[in-house]
């Protein structure tokens, strides 16, 4: 009967005797009144496996593991390489984040239509694009993941889920992180994160895969070394 006195003891609203209850509670607080205080937590566990000298290479397997399409450069030779990707692509449109270095586009095709990164795009002419440029934050070497926090050279998080192939430049080494702690210890976790490994993709229950659901169909990736 809750809320009511039955056999002399009080009960609450889950059916529990408050007086026994609280005896036992008593005897609990009685049993570890001279217990020392609990040590605290010890973490000295390694945040990473991987050697530094190691951490490109890796982070280049793992995105092609991902199927994402790795490329490897110096600055010199950065507008030339994404300018031929484009080509390859046959790309006509190009969508920009606003504080991408000009220099980087100076050897896109001729032919090609800059769009700006404008928050009055719709999502219908996003998808319109052919391709779009971005930088990162940084990328982890361990789990092959790109991680952009919309910074001026990456631009809105939509501009890099709705057009259906993604550019991304990494500076490396100063961008690559080897693991998942180490990259937490560099974020800013009040901005937008948006993470990625390999191109969108997903599968239906008979496991056929299926790329360009949720995001780029084609992720390329250029590595380039300052």
């Amino acid at each position: 009967m809750s809320g009511t006195e039955r056999d002399g003891q009080s009960r609450d609203g889950g059916g529990a005797s408050v007086g026994s209850r609280e005896r036992i509670l008593a005897r609990i607080r009685t049993a570890v009144a001279d217990a020392p205080e609990a040590p605290g937590p010890v973490r000295d566990y390694l945040d990473t496996h991987t050697p530094d000298d190691r951490t490109v290479d890796l982070l280049a397997e793992n995105l092609a593991d991902y199927r994402a399409l790795v490329h490897r450069t110096d600055t010199p030779e950065l507008p030339a390489l994404i300018g031929r990707l484009l080509a390859d692509r046959g790309a006509r449109t190009l969508l920009v984040p606003p504080a991408l270095p000009a220099d980087w586009l100076t050897g896109t095709p001729e032919g090609l239509t800059r769009i700006a990164d404008d928050p009055a795009i719709t999502a219908g002419e996003l998808d319109a694009v052919d391709s779009v440029v971005t930088g990162c934050a940084l990328a982890i070497a361990e789990t092959g993941t790109l991680i952009l926090d919309a910074a001026p050279d990456q631009g809105r998080r939509r501009i890099t889920l709705i057009p259906d192939h993604h550019i991304c430049v990494v500076r490396v080494p100063d961008q690559v992180v080897a693991s998942v702690p180490r990259a937490m210890d560099r974020l800013d976790p009040t901005r937008a994160l948006t993470w990625i490994s390999g191109p969108s993709a997903t599968s239906d229950i008979e496991l056929d895969r299926v790329e360009g659901v949720h995001g780029p169909r084609t992720l390329e990736v250029i590595l380039l070394t300052e």
